[in-house]
């Protein structure tokens, strides 16, 4: 008789609960953020202005609400997968404690004014050093369960946590590889043009290796899970996983389209960021395809429509992101409003969206009992839809707009507006960016209540029982 498993889901109600949190303070700054570019004198110096405010939004959003978030589910797919306990529940417990810690101290180092002023790696060494422990505490306690698994099959989800766990590592460590000058300043070991190079090698693969395999190993293990019925192709899967991660690498100098960094570096993360089509839409592809005769749970299934509109707008996130690193595309949209739109529509249509999937789907069976209300997570869903959507497009005509005008000439030759004429343009768009964050505030406080709800009734459950 085999023996029964016993899994550690304390561990994994930690880190969810964690990201939530972190989540909601995310958005609230989010939101607080786009009515400072309306209204300057929201600005509250010296702690609460935008270029403080701004990377604390980040670094919430990524490493706060994404990675914490990203942290339970592999717990959760890692064990199931594995057919085993988690490797260390001690050393999970840890890292939970230095996770919190290191994310609060990062919100108040930035507040402080503390900054590297490098996208998405702004922290100072001392905080960049603790977020390598957490990782490898959190790399060695996974790879370590999956080393002494008791399923000898690798299902794909497995395949993406590992290129997490590794790709992350490499990626973080090297860009913030630093001279410190005094506990709260450093500099980068890098000068120049090789830093630039190095920073966007680092942003874009972060995108990469924190914004998409996690959420595709999210995606691949709960829409089986949620339809019951099998992914499409595995071998699908395995060759876009390897295809994936080989072209990514190359892509990052697509950032740096008409700068210094040589015409050939530029050249090359072109090409690839085009081939990388290829492979994100052997996911999508996989994803339809696994719906064939189960279309009908888009009606009927809720889960079913997180999973589904977040492979699509993945979809659409890869459309975008290639057209975007062709030189012309980029010369027009670059320093526009099309790439922050560009940037949250992958964030809240296409991570969010499979992660608050994933969430749905494991608190009902952790606390064994039933979501609170389908009626509310349905009303979730539409709410974050058209949220992400009225924020997203809004951006981009407003980038499409200033583009056109940055680029209008006069007869003469002599540019027909100023920059500053073409920000004044950008306040409607602005407006109803900060109106669509509003939605998906709400569809992500119905979110929490209905969280909240499952886990009151669960435990009214056990109380009743044990009475």
């Amino acid at each position: 008789m085999e023996e029964r498993v016993t899994y550690n889901d304390d561990i994994v109600k930690g880190f969810v609960f964690s990201g939530i949190f972190w989540g909601m303070a995310a958005l609230l700054v989010g939101i607080l953020i786009s009515y400072q570019l309306i209204d300057p004198k929201l600005n509250y110096s010296p702690y609460f202005t935008y270029g403080r405010l701004r990377p604390l939004h980040t670094n919430a959003a990524l490493f706060g609400w994404g990675i914490g978030s990203f942290m339970g589910l592999f717990f959760y797919m890692t064990e199931r997968l594995t057919r085993s306990p988690l490797w260390s529940p001690g050393l999970a417990r840890l890292q939970l404690y230095l996770f919190n810690i290191t994310i609060a101290l990062a919100g108040i180092s930035l507040l402080a004014g503390m900054n590297r002023s490098k996208e998405y790696a702004e922290l100072e060494w001392p905080l960049a050093i603790m977020i390598v422990v957490v990782w490898v505490i959190f790399s060695v306690n996974v790879l370590m369960t999956i080393i002494r698994r008791r399923e000898e099959q690798m299902y794909i989800s497995l395949w993406y946590i590992i290129a997490t766990l590794v790709g992350v590592a490499i990626l973080y460590v090297v860009n913030n590889l630093e001279v410190p000058v005094s506990f709260t300043k450093s500099y980068s070991a890098f000068a120049g043009t090789n830093d630039a190079n190095v920073q966007w090698w680092y942003g874009h693969n972060a995108v990469a290796m924190v914004l998409t395999t996690p959420p595709l190993a999210i995606f691949y293990y709960f829409l089986p899970k949620s339809t019951g019925t099998p992914i499409y192709s595995h071998r699908i899967g395995i060759i876009a996983f390897w295809s994936l991660v080989f072209m990514y690498l190359w892509t990052g100098a697509h950032h740096l389209l008409w700068t210094p960094v040589p015409d050939w570096v530029q050249t090359l993360a072109m090409a690839f960021s085009i081939m990388l089509i290829a492979p994100s839409w052997g996911a999508v592809f996989n994803g339809y395809l696994s719906m064939n005769g189960q279309w009908h749970q888009m009606r009927e299934n809720y889960l079913v429509k997180f999973l589904i509109f977040g492979i699509s707008f993945y979809g659409l996130q890869t459309l975008q992101g290639p057209a975007q690193a062709v030189r012309t595309f980029s010369g027009f949209i670059h320093y526009t409003d099309w790439v922050p739109g560009h940037v949250h529509n992958g964030a809240m249509g296409w991570v969010s969206l499979v992660v608050f999937a994933g969430i749905y789907f494991i608190i009902p069976r952790i606390y064994r009992t039933e979501i609170h209300s389908v009626r509310l997570a349905n009303l979730h869903f539409w709410l974050a839809f058209t949220g992400q959507l009225i924020y997203s497009v809004s951006l981009w005509t407003a980038g499409v707009q200033q583009g056109w005008m940055l680029r209008a000439t006069n007869p003469d030759g002599s540019l027909s507006h100023t920059f500053m004429e073409t920000v004044a343009e950008l306040y409607p768009y602005w407006h109803a960016r900060a109106a669509g964050g509003l939605i998906y505030l709400a569809g992500f406080a119905i979110f929490v209540w209905n969280i909240v709800m499952t886990v009151r009734s669960s435990r009214r459950q056990q109380a009743a029982e044990a009475a």
